[in-house]
């Protein structure tokens, strides 16, 4: 009996002593954002498709890089339409229509000139065209039409349609795009994801999803050097999905497959990392599309995975992170400090469906755009609140 209570004393005091404990755990504190009704208006014949792209210039135009205008059969169709807004959401003109790199679009982004880049993970291109619309750097080359051996007629692919088709094949193991390891080539991309620029004019190319790879073009567009391979370790990638320049020059790689952050200098030296780890609330909103994954801590479904990245301007900037899963929008200080989340999974406004971009015009005003729920939400800060730092 005495041997009981003590055991009962023994638990007891244990609870006592770490109620306090797990109390005095700071919450993560809810983004003061609301997302605005309605904020682009598209000609009445015109329809976004899945949204790969969003950006703002410095006159506060917003550009769209949609999966829209589809053409071709199902399986393989063009899809890629850049769209321009004003800065009260009003259509202004489509840029690059019937444009030669359209395939399937992945990212906008504007630089400080106001010249409007864009990466097309389909062609395996990069573009670069200035103000007026009008394409004046060309990077990557996209696959000639009259043979197959170019992406995304990869081995894995091409043994399962002839195993459909009756064929007899020997498929090697480890059947996949990654495998070989691709070699990598200057000049050269294999499914890019994105662009950013540092003080210099250098502009940096996250290369991708099958390279794993971070590429540097300087000023002239002359190919600088590439960094990374397919890998746990540091400066190493599985899928870099997305990319920003701090004002000290640091390359923020959101490095999806391995849900994490890298930090590179501007010659490709591994710095630091950090992990976005917020607890998922299942109960809060349900997800449109996918698999459930709230315990995942690795893949491109894992909670806080980086899926879109941005960096707001000036001279203490902060990142917006978005993720596939749970699709939340998180706020994160430049050394890894999260500073707030907003948003859940869902189809009304303030919820989400695959964030795959997102513009950051400033603390206050962050633009996203989703893939699933093919559309793009502005978000402000409610009024009387203010944005945490």
């Amino acid at each position: 009996m005495c041997a009981m209570k003590r055991l009962l004393f023994a638990v007891s005091f244990v609870t006592w002593f770490m109620a306090p404990v797990a109390s005095q755990t700071p919450a993560v504190p809810e983004l003061p954002f609301e997302s605005v009704p309605d904020p682009l208006t598209l000609p009445s014949d015109m329809h976004f498709g899945e949204i790969a792209g969003v950006a703002v210039n410095a006159k506060g135009h917003v550009f769209v890089f949609s999966r829209g205008n589809s053409v071709g059969p199902a399986y393989m169709a063009t899809a890629s339409q850049l769209l321009e807004f004003d800065p009260k959401g009003k259509f202004v003109r489509e840029i690059g229509k019937n444009n030669f790199a359209w395939a399937y679009a992945h990212a906008v982004r504007v630089d400080k000139q106001d010249n409007i880049w864009v990466v097309d993970k389909g062609s395996n291109m990069i573009l670069k065209f200035n103000p007026q619309g009008r394409v004046v750097w060309v990077f990557g080359r996209k696959g000639e039409s009259s043979h197959l051996d170019v992406p995304p007629d990869y081995a894995s692919q091409m043994a399962g349609l002839l195993q459909r088709a009756g064929v007899a094949v020997t498929v090697p193991p480890n059947n996949n795009p990654r495998n070989p390891v691709p070699v990598h080539r200057d000049n050269a991309f294999n499914q890019p994801t994105d662009v950013a620029w540092d003080s210099q004019g250098n502009s940096y190319f996250s290369d991708g999803y099958v390279n794993s790879r971070v590429a540097k073009v300087n000023a002239k567009g002359e190919w600088v050097a590439s960094w990374g391979s397919l890998g746990k370790g540091p400066g190493q990638f599985d899928t870099p999905h997305g990319i920003a320049v701090g004002p000290k020059d640091e390359i923020y790689v959101a490095d999806r497959g391995n849900r994490r952050i890298q930090v590179l200098d501007n010659t490709g030296k591994y710095l630091r990392e950090f992990t976005i780890d917020v607890p998922v609330d299942t109960t809060r909103g349900k997800i449109v599309y996918g698999q459930e994954a709230p315990n995942a801590t690795t893949g491109s479904l894992a909670p806080g995975a980086p899926d879109a990245l941005c960096m707001t301007p000036g001279p203490n900037p902060v990142l917006f992170v978005g993720d596939l899963y749970p699709s939340r929008i998180y706020k994160v200080s430049l050394d890894g400090k999260l500073l707030g989340v907003y948003g859940q999974p869902g189809r009304n406004l303030g919820e989400f469906g695959w964030i795959h971009a997102i513009a950051c015009p400033s603390e206050n005003e962050i633009w996203v755009g989703e893939l699933i729920n093919w559309r793009v939400q502005k978000l402000v800060t409610r009024k009387g609140a203010t944005a945490t730092k």
